[in-house]
Parts: structure tokens; C-alpha cells; sequence
């Protein structure tokens, strides 16, 4: 019997092959690897334990007083829930005891988050700013990290994954996400109450492969991707961008352990998407609360931050400007929370070093929301409301806090006021919905934004576009104020070149800046659309029927392919930076 708990833990191979002689016996008890020694099980919620065992097998859960009793399934599945828990730092064991008896030593209970997303979530603590005193002071016993080591993909959800818990010291935190730690270190100082974190990224990833069917099937707008899922078996062939391919082995395998929430970081390999990308936050959060059997798990994000070189022009709308706004429209989702961060990005980096405020500003919204801290505003300003005053527009919003102020962030110093600062980054348009640059000014707590060059505005938009530089609007909190634009014009549509492939071979796509394509099919038999990969292979979107429209979200200089019913190529088309026309001739 302690053989067999020895070989547990010293890791999967050796128990397997124990496990395998024993199994001429009986099958013994076994756990999924996110419960083990030195876990933190969450506070005030029913706590799944669960495992695997003989068939009909009685499988006894004790601890903290409690003890569950459960027969393990014709498929050899068990789980019992423990009644909620009281915080509580003091080291406990927690006894499996089935044909084997396992002990899990060193227990907490506290709160438990999980950090996802992609390279930005990833992005180690030894990576980032004063990267060696951060990992020299990351000496923290009542904090427990889990990290899902490795990058792997399944087309069908896995049962058991990889991984296992460890104290928070310089070693372990090392490796450990950066924004991830800082979220849990201000959660640790402001409840005093044990925090577990645990890590599951990929890097370059978008956010389908994160989604799980259940995610899917409850967006009607996905119901595309939702069928594609269905048809998954064992043997098909998925990868890092396959929809749910990451989830059914980077998260599925964790469920359903409790947890009070998520943050995650990501959205960078969704860039070019506006309204879709809406959709798809949508289903992930419905989905992780379905597989998690949690309809209130907490969720917070990171809004993209500024990046690239900024652009002069009044209208903005390109690079990640869509894809913001379709983040700040999914705080619809009850139970969110958005961390902006367009005033502590690189314009030459993908990857901003600052992580410490963006943890910091997820917990700003934990502690707000989630934890019931009224007093804390948990953002700044977002756009709540217009009033036109004549030639002005005056703006109001939510997450005011002490104040509006003209700020500057920089660094890790925190936001100073501009005592003699004025307002940059507004846009005003009237009903020729031509934009000009404007004058704006904190009145109150509102602004009143305004141009000579438009007599009769409509419609504001402030910092909408992939860098705000130059934006500025904070509350006296030292938050920024998030991007935004009050208008919903869409931006002039050209007719796209239609170019037979029998004339000219189709170019592979260059990244460029997001933009829309809208196809129209006047042929008189069904196509295929195709995105020509930045690899040169080809990646397939949808069918058309004659007559059939398609809105597609995409890059400048993308080329899509249009073949029939049995692939043969019969023309493409290329993008540029305005939205475009792709009709399909006859």
C-alpha cells in the first residue's frame, strides 16, 4: 500500500507501471493530478473531489471534519462534493481510501483562480520588469501554484492531464506567469487568506481552441463551429489552432475543480476580428462556467494593449480597435471585468514588460466585484452616455471614482495628474461622417469635446485605434480611461479585384491591419472560400450557395481563394485596408 503511494508521487510513468501489476488484483484509487499535496481548495463553495476506481468500488473523501462516501461507476468515475469550506491556512491532510488509501498532505484553503490565455499570460515572471527583485521577493507559503506544463491538443476531452502543485518561492514563481503571480500576490495582501493559482497558456494561440463545445452550442452565432467540434473523433487530426483542441487537454482535464474565477490575456491572434470576437467571449466564459458547474466562476480579462506606431488619423479604426471594443461590449457578461492597459504598452513590443499593472488591475476588479470591496473603483472611466449641447458633445461614464484628470503613466511609478494638461485623442464627426481631431475638457465629471470644422456633431470616438498614444483621460484613482467610439458607422466599402487563377497564381497573405471582406457568390453553382495562409497553405472558411453572402473579418493584404464544389481553384482576391466587396462572377 505505500509502495503504491510512493510511486504516485514520484510521477505518472512509475505509477503506471505499479498500477498495471496491480491492477491483476484490483484497480486501485486514483486522482487527477490538480488534486495533490500542497493544493489550496476553495473557500465557501462545494468542492468536487473526484477520481477513478474498480467499478462498484466504495471510495470514503475525509477532511476537515467531513467524510463522503461514493460508489464508483460501471466506467470505474467518482466524485463526491465537500460541503463549503472556511478559510483556513493551517496545513491539513485530505485521505482517499478505496481498495488503496492515498493522503494528500499540506492543504489550504483559500481562493482559487485560474491565469489562461496566450503569450502575454505565459509570460514568466523572471521575464518581465525588475524581473530579479520580483523573483527574490517571490517568497509567499500561503501562495500555491499549478502550472499545465507543455503545449498539447486533443480532439476529444481528456480525463487526466499533467502537472502538479508547488509553494511560491523564487524558484517556482520564476517560471510562473508574471500577471498571474502579481493578481495573486495583491489577492494574498488585501483577503489574508491562502491564494491557489493555477496556469494553463500557450502562446500565439486564439481563443477557439480555448472554448469548449458546450461553449460553443450556447452562442447561436457559433453554431458553425459548435457542428465542427461534433464531428471530432478520436482519430482526427487537430492542432494549436483547432477550435477546443487546447481546452479538451489544457483545461478539460482540471475540471470540475472549484475555483472563484478567471483572468485571462489574450486576443492578440484574434486581432483582426470585431463583433466575432464578442461572440467567442461569450462562449468561452458560458463554456469554463458550464464545465467548471460554477454559473457565478468570476471572469476578468486584459484588454489588448497599445502597440505598433501610432496613427494620425482622426477616424481611427485599425489594427486592434475592433477587437477592443468587442472586449468591452462582453462586459455585458454578468460577473466580468475588463483591465485596460492602453497607456502602459510598447509600441515596438508585443509583449509589454509591465505586467505588475496589469495584475494588479485584474485584482482591482476581483476585489471590486468579486469580493464585494465597494469602496475600490474597479476601472477607469468606460463610456456610459452622450448629450449633444449644440456644436459640443458632452460624455459621461461609468467607474468615475474620485474624479476625471488628465494623467500620464510611466513605468511602474503611479499615474501622475497633468495639472496643466489637456485632453488628447478625440475625435468628433457630424452627419457627413467626416472626423476631425477635437477639443475636450473635463467638466465635472463629464467631457465636453467639440470642433470648429464640425457645427453639428453626432458622434465621438476617443483613443479608437491600435495605438492611443497620445490618450489621456484617467480617474483620480491613476485608471485609464478605455477606448471607445459612440458611433456604429461602418467604414466606406471598395470593390475588391476579381482575378482568375488561370490568369495569374494566388499570392500568399501578408499581415497587415484588420479590415472586412463581404463576399457575394453570382455564380450559379455552390463555392468554397479559402484564406491563403501567411505559409503559403490554404485554410478553409465556408461555402457559398449562389446568391449566398458572407462577412469575413480579416488582414490588408490577405488573399482569399474561391473554389467549386470539388476544390478547383477559380479566382481570388486581395484586401487592403477598407473594407471590401469580394463578388464572385458569374
Amino acid at each position: 500500500m505505500k509502495f503504491l503511494e510512493l510511486a504516485r508521487s514520484a510521477g505518472p510513468v512509475i505509477f503506471f507501471v505499479v498500477f498495471g501489476l496491480a491492477s491483476s488484483v484490483s484497480a486501485a484509487v486514483t486522482l487527477p493530478r490538480v488534486l495533490g499535496s500542497g493544493m489550496v481548495l476553495q473557500r465557501g463553495l462545494p468542492v468536487p473531489v473526484w477520481g477513478w476506481a474498480e467499478a462498484g468500488e466504495k471510495v470514503t473523501v475525509s477532511f476537515a471534519g467531513q467524510s463522503k462516501t461514493v460508489k464508483a461507476g460501471d466506467d470505474g468515475k467518482w466524485m463526491v462534493k465537500l460541503a463549503p469550506l472556511e478559510a483556513s491556512a493551517e496545513a491539513a491532510s485530505l485521505t482517499i481510501q478505496g481498495s488503496n488509501r492515498i493522503t494528500l498532505e499540506n492543504i489550504l484553503v483559500g481562493e482559487v483562480w485560474i491565469c489562461s490565455g496566450q503569450s502575454n499570460m505565459e509570460w514568466r515572471l523572471i521575464q518581465g520588469m525588475n524581473a530579479r527583485e520580483e523573483v527574490e521577493a517571490a517568497d509567499h507559503p500561503l501562495i500555491r501554484l499549478f502550472d499545465v506544463p507543455g503545449h498539447t491538443t486533443s480532439p476529444l476531452p481528456r480525463d487526466k492531464g499533467a502537472g502538479s502543485w508547488r509553494t511560491c518561492v523564487p524558484k517556482s514563481a520564476s517560471g510562473f506567469s508574471a500577471v498571474g503571480y502579481f493578481f495573486g500576490r495583491r489577492l494574498l495582501k488585501e483577503l489574508g487568506v491562502p491564494i491557489g493559482l493555477v496556469g494553463s497558456n500557450w502562446g500565439g494561440t486564439r481563443i477557439e481552441p480555448w472554448v469548449p463545445l458546450e461553449g460553443f452550442e450556447s452562442v447561436a452565432e457559433l453554431s458553425g463551429l459548435a457542428h465542427q467540434v461534433e464531428q471530432y473523433q478520436s482519430s482526427t487530426r487537430v492542432g494549436g489552432s483547432s477550435p477546443s483542441a487546447i481546452y479538451n487537454s489544457m483545461v478539460h482535464p482540471l475540471t470540475p475543480f472549484a475555483m472563484r474565477g478567471g483572468i485571462w490575456y489574450q486576443g492578440e491572434s484574434n486581432g483582426n476580428e470585431g463583433v466575432s470576437y464578442y461572440h467567442k467571449k461569450h462562449a468561452l466564459v458560458k463554456g469554463w462556467r458550464k464545465v467548471f458547474q460554477n454559473p457565478d466562476l468570476a471572469f476578468h480579462w486584459v484588454q489588448l494593449a497599445n502597440y505598433q506606431r501610432e496613427s494620425r488619423e482622426p477616424a481611427g479604426g485599425e489594427g486592434w480597435a475592433k477587437i477592443r471594443a468587442a472586449q468591452t461590449r462582453a462586459l455585458d457578461i454578468p460577473g466580468t471585468g475588463m483591465a485596460v492597459i492602453t497607456d502602459i504598452g510598447a509600441a515596438n513590443d508585443i509583449h509589454p514588460r509591465n505586467k505588475q499593472d496589469v495584475g494588479w488591475r485584474l485584482a482591482q476588479w476581483a476585489l471590486n466585484q468579486t469580493y464585494g470591496r465597494n469602496k475600490l473603483v474597479p476601472s477607469g472611466p468606460l463610456y456610459e452616455s452622450l448629450e449633444v449641447e449644440g456644436d459640443s458633445i458632452r460624455l459621461s461614464f461609468q467607474h468615475v471614482g474620485k474624479g476625471l484628470m488628465v494623467g500620464r503613466k510611466t513605468g511602474l511609478e503611479p499615474t501622475r495628474e497633468l495639472d496643466e494638461g489637456e485632453l488628447e485623442h478625440f475625435a468628433i464627426a457630424g452627419v457627413d461622417r467626416k472626423w476631425f481631431w477635437a477639443e475636450a475638457a473635463i467638466d465635472g465629471d463629464t467631457v465636453v469635446v467639440r470642433s470648429k470644422d464640425v457645427p453639428k456633431p453626432l458622434a465621438v470616438r476617443y483613443a479608437y485605434t491600435m495605438n492611443p498614444a497620445r490618450a489621456n483621460l484617467y480617474n483620480r484613482d491613476g485608471l485609464p480611461a478605455g477606448p471607445f467610439r459612440t458611433d456604429s458607422w461602418a467604414p466606406p466599402l471598395e470593390d475588391l479585384r476579381w482575378t482568375a487563377v488561370a490568369d495569374k497564381s494566388p499570392p500568399i497573405s501578408v499581415t497587415g491591419s484588420g479590415t472586412e471582406i463581404i463576399f457575394l457568390n453570382k455564380k450559379d453553382i455552390k463555392v468554397k472560400v479559402f484564406w491563403v495562409e501567411y505559409g503559403g497553405g490554404l485554410r478553409f472558411y465556408g461555402e457559398l450557395k449562389p446568391g449566398g453572402i458572407r462577412k469575413q473579418n480579416t488582414y490588408s493584404n490577405a488573399t482569399w481563394v474561391i473554389t467549386d464544389e470539388k476544390d478547383k481553384p477559380l479566382g481570388y482576391f486581395r484586401t487592403t485596408q477598407k473594407r471590401g466587396n469580394a463578388v464572385i462572377p458569374k
